[in-house]
């Protein structure tokens, strides 16, 4: 499917993306299309939607004018934790895991869905506190798996002098078997 000029090509029309206020504009559009008495279909196919979306936004412009239109704030559950609450958090994770008791600096979801309920009283599953952590700016890291004692320098000398004497091939690694892998070949 292709979406040109406000038409989608090549099958069924599916919901555009875009913000609120880019959605209002494409339903206004319509009320252009509608003083141009073009059937609910026209329209649809013309601005890449179902005529049910054309016919239900004339119902509604009819009904309620073209405020009916408008953009409407995306609903949904409040946020259990208060803003301050969440500048908390932030202040608590800064502070690191080990001043909370952990024997280690690594903050897990599980880790911090605990310190949470420890101490601002509100419970999260540990799958819900990566929103959370999003919500106040934090991303999800995974830690490096190396050892605190790793000597760079030394690693790059035997890449440098050891690696090449060891390794196979010139080349690197390559199947030892006589047999041919390539299916065109035999």
């Amino acid at each position: 499917m292709q979406y040109i000029g406000g038409i989608l090509k090549g099958g069924a029309s599916m919901r555009p993306h875009g913000s609120p206020q880019v959605l209002e504009q494409r339903r206004r559009s319509v009320m252009a299309w509608l003083k141009q008495k073009l059937s609910l279909h026209e329209i649809g196919r013309r601005m890449g939607c179902h005529a049910s979306s054309v016919l239900r936004w004339r119902n509604a412009l009819r009904s309620g004018g073209a405020d009916a239109l408008k953009a409407k704030p995306a609903s949904g559950r409040p946020s259990r934790l208060t803003a301050r609450q969440k500048s908390r958090l932030v202040c608590f994770l800064a502070q690191g895991a080990m001043a909370h008791g952990y024997r280690t600096e690594l903050w897990t979801t599980q880790r911090i869905a605990a310190l949470i309920e420890r101490r601002l009283g509100v419970k999260y599953h540990r799958n819900h506190v990566g929103k959370i952590l999003h919500q106040v700016g934090w991303s999800h890291q995974k830690p490096e798996r190396r050892a605190v004692e790793r000597n760079e320098a030394a690693i790059a000398d035997w890449k440098r002098s050891v690696w090449p004497a060891v390794k196979k091939t010139p080349q690197g690694w390559r199947p030892t078997s006589c047999l041919s892998t390539n299916l065109g070949s035999s």
